[in-house]
């Protein structure tokens, strides 16, 4: 596969343009910003939706399997195929946003979301849902990178911070609701639902940027279809993203399946840097990762997906597992803390012309390492009040960092590259989360097995502390009703239970400090940047 040329009176007469969007796309200056808050509204709420769906399918899993008559290996495609869908459309987002045109775009991607959310809840097969959730995933990765760039020209210079903060407690908020959201109505209601409420939200969202989004001034149209970058871009993603979701079952890389997968996605990659590199319309312009401010941000904004998705799949596993809370209980819990990042970032979205990065993500990342260390001393027996004030401290300390660090990562982009910018942010943001994820499971069950290895040093039958244990467990059942031969095997299970519980606290713990560590390691990066400040506050401010 080569670029393939576009004829002169191709997808649409002007295809040879080079100019910019059709004519009548470019709207009156003293008009550009009338519709911001409606337009923030709506590619937001798309945003939510797409971020939604990654993670609400996963509290269904075991309603799927019993309706459909699936393994839980073969249902794990729902989540899988949707993931790996969607992280390969983000970074052609920008070019697909180019040759189609931004509000035809973003139109045509929320439709394509919401016939496919209608498809999947409407499956009577797991083949069936699992290509439509594919299809899902297409749709939905315009959602992200292509809302984000939106806002950045949908906001006057100055009011750019408050447009990020709305798309950033999507971003923030999305993913921790999902599992609440999808567990409320599979409760009430049936697996289905969970893809059918997408259709009305979804419409609304559709008609919405049909009706006030506009194309970009700045964006040009390529003259070529390059093909063999899709293909390779395709093979690269598709291998890396199929390796993290797969990884811990298949042992990693003492399975040869996974092995192939990770060469797969290292070779592909070389070759699709080259191509991309070599060619004078990329589907994906690597070069402005020249631009030290954006490959800085960029890494960061990796380290900010490990962290936070790493945490956001850890505490709800804490809780359900450990203490057999349900998914609304466990979503109750984690709402104040959503809600506290919210709030900020609406404070620091109103104020981004007078904060600095340099200062605001610091500031996030200790509170955010603060919040880690204090859930790091959860106890067995912790309740809801041991949990409030951690998660209220992370959810102010990702506000502080999201908004400022978009819009200083974004700063010294000229307009036409902002679509790149943004697709690259985003697509390092979800590939850091999904390996936060594999890591994260990874570590729970080595963590786990070591902990308990190391706790039954000290259980011995011979150990008088181990013996008055047991003898006051069985003495407990006893007391119950229950005959002495049967109490005392009952009493070698309970503290079995007993162990494994406090092995698995032990390892829960060293997840968090992980989390935490990670976001504060990508901390020195910020020493590249030029300028802390937002998009059309700085330097990028010439643009």
């Amino acid at each position: 596969m080569t670029s393939i040329p576009l004829r002169p009176g191709g997808v649409s007469g002007e295809a040879t343009d080079r100019s910019g969007p059709p004519a009548g796309a470019h709207v009156a200056v003293e008009d550009r910003y009338r519709y911001k808050y409606l337009i923030a509204i709506a590619v937001t709420l798309a945003a939510v939706l797409e971020l939604i769906d990654t993670s609400i399918v996963n509290v269904a899993i075991p309603h799927m399997m019993g309706n459909l008559g699936a393994t839980l290996d073969e249902i794990s495609w729902v989540s899988t195929g949707y993931i790996i869908a969607n992280v390969i459309v983000i970074p052609l987002s920008s070019w697909l946003s180019g040759y189609f045109g931004r509000k035809r775009y973003l139109t045509g991607s929320i439709l394509l979301f919401v016939v496919a959310s209608f498809m999947c809840g409407a499956a009577a097969s797991l083949g069936g849902l699992v290509f439509w959730r594919v299809v899902q995933g297409l749709g939905g990765g315009a959602l992200l990178s292509t809302a984000q760039s939106t806002l950045f020209e949908s906001f006057p210079p100055k009011e750019v911070g408050i447009g990020q903060a709305m798309f950033g407690v999507g971003v923030m908020v999305g993913p921790t609701i999902g599992p609440t959201l999808g567990g409320y109505i599979v409760d009430n209601f049936a697996w289905p639902w969970i893809f059918y409420i997408n259709v009305p939200l979804g419409i609304f969202a559709a008609f919405m940027v049909w009706t006030y989004v506009h194309d970009s001034e700045h964006q040009e149209r390529a003259a070529t279809i390059d093909g063999t970058g899709i293909l390779l871009l395709a093979l690269c993603v598709g291998s890396l993203q199929w390796m993290l979701e797969r990884g811990e079952r298949y042992d990693w890389f003492d399975s040869r399946f996974v092995t192939v997968l990770g060469i797969t996605a290292v070779a592909s990659l070389l070759l699709l840097l080259w191509r991309e590199l070599t060619i004078d319309e990329p589907v994906i312009n690597f070069r402005v990762l020249l631009n030290r401010q954006l490959a800085a941000g960029v890494a960061i904004g990796a380290f900010l997906g490990f962290a936070l998705y790493g945490s956001v799949f850890v505490l709800p596993v804490f809780l359900q597992s450990l203490h057999g809370w349900t998914a609304n209980q466990t979503g109750m819990v984690i709402l104040p803390g959503a809600i506290a990042s919210a709030v900020t970032m609406a404070v620091v979205g109103r104020n981004a012309s007078r904060l600095d990065a340099r200062v605001t993500v610091p500031i996030g990342a200790s509170l955010f390492l603060f919040s880690m260390w204090r859930l790091s001393l959860l106890s067995f027996d912790a309740g809801a009040h041991d949990l409030f004030w951690p998660l209220i401290a992370r959810g102010v300390g990702l506000g502080l960092i999201f908004v400022p660090l978009t819009g200083a990562t974004m700063a010294e982009l000229p307009p036409g590259q902002l679509a790149q910018g943004t697709g690259m942010f985003n697509l390092t943001r979800q590939l850091g989360g999904s390996l936060g994820i594999a890591i994260s499971a990874t570590l729970l069950s080595r963590f786990t097995a070591q902990s308990r290895a190391l706790l039954a040093e000290h259980i011995v039958i011979g150990d008088p502390a181990t013996v008055a244990r047991l003898e006051g467990i069985s003495h407990a059942l006893v007391a119950r009703g229950m005959n002495a031969l049967s109490a005392k095997q009952q009493a070698l299970l309970i503290l079995d239970r007993q162990l494994q519980g406090q092995a698995s606290v032990l390892a829960f713990s060293k997840l968090y400090l992980l989390s935490g560590i990670a976001l504060m390691a990508a901390l020195p990066l910020l020493l590249l940047f030029r300028s802390g400040k937002s998009r059309g506050l700085g330097p990028g401010a010439a643009h």
